[in-house]
């Protein structure tokens, strides 16, 4: 029976996907989905903003969704903005994986989440997510790692999410989860603001072809990262001082204003013809 399937079983299992594989069950999920999205929809009347940006790539094609982390419910409103029609498989760190004895693994292993090492190239938690991605999947990444502005850790911008959706030929589309972190902050009561969760446009990592081989990877991120903190302001990606934000991080903002990177909507990248535009552009 599903009810008794371990979490290695869960996390290679499909979800969503193409494949005609045996998918991992639903009905713990919608239960789960049904119940949090009650709770969230009266606490902090949530919705979700430019979904017609996530809608095409549903049993289309794979995407690496990608967010700036500024609390822990930034992880439930990823997963649940992409409801019900939709799922995103997060790829969170291995401990959380433990908690609870393991019951909190469960639960997060039943909604289609996987663990990833942090602070090491973790190739089995790599090759599940392309696994995911060319099956069709959505797999959400923090490419910061850690919550901003929480514990002693200085902010990074990590080039796994690109590394992965290089691997699998797949976009990446940033979002954004506002005012998450306004519920719990240090010194103050739990308060209730209202929160919007918004998707942008999905970028190509062979966007980024014009730049030494070593450094692709490492500015499609922080290229991504720049859109995701846009949304989150509301400010064009141009006026987001991501050397403020990332002060040990290489600044490459000189870099595309001089060879800007083009915009794709998800339909044409669902269809095949922003691929083709990327090829020609790095020719």
């Amino acid at each position: 029976m599903s009810l008794f399937l371990s979490r290695e079983e869960l996390w290679d299992r499909p979800l969503g996907g193409i494949s005609r594989e045996r998918e991992l069950p639903h009905w713990s999920g919608n239960i789960l989905f049904i119940l949090v999205a009650a709770i969230c929809k009266l606490c902090f009347r949530y919705r979700v903003e430019g979904k017609a940006n996530l809608a095409p790539f549903a049993r289309r094609k794979g995407v690496v969704v990608v967010c700036n982390h500024t609390s822990y419910l930034d992880t439930v409103f990823v997963y649940l903005a992409a409801r019900p029609k939709q799922w995103v498989r997060l790829m969170g760190r291995e401990s959380l994986f433990e908690a609870g004895h393991g019951f909190v693994g469960q639960l997060l292993s039943r909604v289609g989440a996987f663990p990833v090492k942090r602070d090491s190239a973790d190739l089995s938690a790599v090759k599940r997510a392309s696994r995911m991605l060319k099956n069709g999947e959505a797999v959400g990444i923090f490419p910061e790692g850690t919550r901003r502005g929480k514990g002693s850790q200085s902010p990074e911008i990590h080039a796994g999410a690109a590394f992965v959706a290089r691997m699998a030929k797949a976009p990446i589309l940033p979002m954004t989860v506002r005012n998450a972190e306004l519920v719990k902050q240090k010194g103050r009561f739990i308060r209730f603001p209202k929160i919007t969760v918004e998707y942008g446009l999905p970028v190509l990592v062979g966007d980024f072809d014009f730049l030494p081989k070593e450094e692709r990877l490492e500015a499609c991120s922080w290229y991504c990262m720049r859109e995701c903190f846009a949304l989150s302001a509301r400010i064009a990606p141009e006026q987001v001082d991501m050397a403020a934000l990332f002060p040990g991080a290489k600044d490459y903002t000189e870099a595309f204003r001089q060879h800007p990177v083009p915009s794709h909507s998800s339909q044409a990248v669902c269809q095949g013809t922003a691929w083709d535009d990327a090829h020609e552009a790095s020719q």
